[in-house]
């Protein structure tokens, strides 16, 4: 199915998910094997809107649309007119006048990618949009995933953390569910949406929710930024409480469990500094795949939608086995 953007999770069918999914295995391969750049994307341009601050999703995207040999723009919100009144409508009928191919944008008011995407011909791709959705990250996560466990069916993902203010669990809990894993929220109750699933548990209580055995423990970013409310007495109490501690470290690596992480990181919040240097975390792996899902993805949409995608992206075109490589 040819798809002009892509905004949120929701909306994939499985087998679109599984053969990003597959896509995202062979661009690794290529890029893992010496071969940085190919020419999938020659002559296009992604034009990089980000409203709010990023690096890993941000420089992600630029890595992945760069190997794929197409232009990037970084549209510079800070100096723009943006700064004199210019609405996002203004700005975007600026910018199709450019006639760029792709636009990346990260928003802190939820579905404004939507709306960009309506009002262009280009290819939009939704890089987070405040407290709503970040479905490359939610690709990246399953794909670090699949990579542990091949048929992921009946696995058991613990999220924990700030629940009701994470695009990235509303997304990754959406994409697992559809992969056939089950998921399980742990938090404050003040941080655990009162209405989740009935297909989602939802733990307050740390020991209850290891008792549930899952398989990955999968810790969110406290974000303060989002919280106009002290949603939890301290910072160190909310390590103590519902962080992976020393001990706590001890106990996961006994039960053999993988632990991962969207970044960024707050070490001494959500988890101790030895869980970067423990032996099953993925949350490196998950910065990795992160442009291999992005070049998928890049590599997928139809910008304008005018013309029938062809059956097979670039990285199956070419077979892996035999690249064209561009100096």
């Amino acid at each position: 199915m040819a798809r002009k953007d892509l905004l949120d999770i929701a909306s994939l069918h499985r087998e679109e998910i599984e053969f990003l999914l597959d896509q995202s295995t062979s661009f690794k391969k290529l890029f893992t094997q010496s071969v940085k750049k190919i020419p999938a994307l020659d002559g296009k341009s992604v034009l990089m809107l980000f409203y709010e601050a990023s690096t890993r999703t941000h420089s992600s995207f630029e890595v992945a649309a760069k190997r794929l040999s197409a232009e990037v723009t970084n549209f510079d919100v800070a100096h723009s007119s943006i700064t004199k009144g210019e609405s996002v409508r203004e700005t975007i009928e600026t910018l199709q006048a450019m006639r760029t191919d792709y636009i990346v944008v990260r928003h802190s008011h939820p579905g404004l990618p939507g709306m960009i995407a309506r009002q262009t011909t280009a290819s939009v791709i939704n890089a987070g949009d405040g407290a709503h959705e970040h479905p490359t990250q939610a690709l990246l996560d399953a794909f670090t995933i699949k990579e542990k466990f091949p048929d992921p069916r009946g696995k058991k993902v613990l999220i924990i953390g700030d629940i009701l203010h994470s695009r990235v669990a509303r997304s990754t809990s959406t994409l697992l569910q559809k992969l056939g894993v089950e998921v399980a929220y742990l938090g404050p109750g003040s941080l655990v949406p009162k209405y989740v699933p009935a297909t989602i548990p939802r733990f307050t209580d740390y020991e209850a929710a290891m008792a549930w055995a899952p398989d990955v423990v999968y810790l969110l970013r406290v974000q303060m930024e989002r919280q106009d409310v002290q949603f939890f007495p301290s910072v160190r109490e909310y390590h103590r409480v519902y962080g992976i501690t020393t001990a706590r470290l001890a106990e996961i690596r006994d039960r053999g469990l993988y632990i991962m992480h969207p970044g960024p990181v707050n070490r001494g919040v959500e988890l101790c500094d030895a869980v970067m240097d423990y032996e099953r975390s993925l949350i490196t792996n998950q910065v990795e795949n992160g442009i291999s899902i992005r070049m998928a993805v890049l590599d997928w949409l139809t910008p304008g939608g005018e013309f029938p995608r062809q059956e097979s992206t670039y990285a199956t075109r070419q077979r892996i086995s035999s690249p064209v490589i561009v100096p």
